[in-house]
């Protein structure tokens, strides 16, 4: 039964990531020209993450900060909502969530899924009790139920929690569910930096 469930998820994965990226790709366009014109540096923003089991991948993102972020920001990985390395069309963006978008190739080439814990940084897993790796357990996703009741707001305890009852009950209809949660949640824009 566990082994069909995930096929079903993939096939759901599989089918709603292309029908995504074709039907948001005229948005990318734009988003894409607005980077350009806003700030020097490339379009998109790849970093390592590790997915199901620690595997490692490079997850894609609209750039929203500017070039070198990371190296001026110490290796800040905590989400301030006055950070000055973001871009003005970055906070647009992640303020619509709009950055995400290209996360929909990494769900349809399998190193993601549309619903599941977010995938952390190596340096984040370093420091995870025994307790927070079982988030490893399963496919990272593009959001979860700690990203649908108010994202950067919730504390990182609450987001092991979150994905932990997810994790336990994991089901087609609960990633329906949380797939709709996710609308309004970002039509809300609350913890969203």
């Amino acid at each position: 039964m566990r082994i069909f469930s995930l096929f079903i998820k993939r096939c759901l994965d599989v089918l709603l990531s292309l029908f995504g990226l074709v039907l948001v790709s005229p948005l990318m366009l734009i988003i894409a020209i607005l980077i350009i014109i806003d700030s020097k540096g490339p379009v998109f923003f790849k970093q390592e993450r590790l997915g199901k089991n620690g595997r490692v991948f490079k997850i894609i993102k609209f750039r929203t900060m500017i070039t070198d972020a990371e190296k001026k920001g110490d290796g800040l990985t905590v989400k301030e909502e006055n950070d000055v390395r973001i871009t003005k069309i970055g906070k647009l963006l992640r303020k619509l969530s709009l950055d995400e978008l290209p996360q929909l190739l990494n769900v349809f080439i399998g190193n993601m899924s549309l619903v599941g814990p977010r995938p952390p940084l190596p340096r984040e897993v370093a420091e995870y009790t025994l307790l927070d790796r079982r988030r490893l357990h399963v496919m990272p996703g593009i959001t979860c139920l700690w990203q649908v009741k108010g994202r950067s707001d919730i504390p990182f305890d609450e987001q092991v929690e979150l994905d932990l009852q997810y994790i336990k009950s994991t089901s087609f209809w609960k990633d329906i569910k949380i797939l709709l949660m996710t609308i309004p949640a970002v039509i809300n824009g609350k913890g969203a930096y």
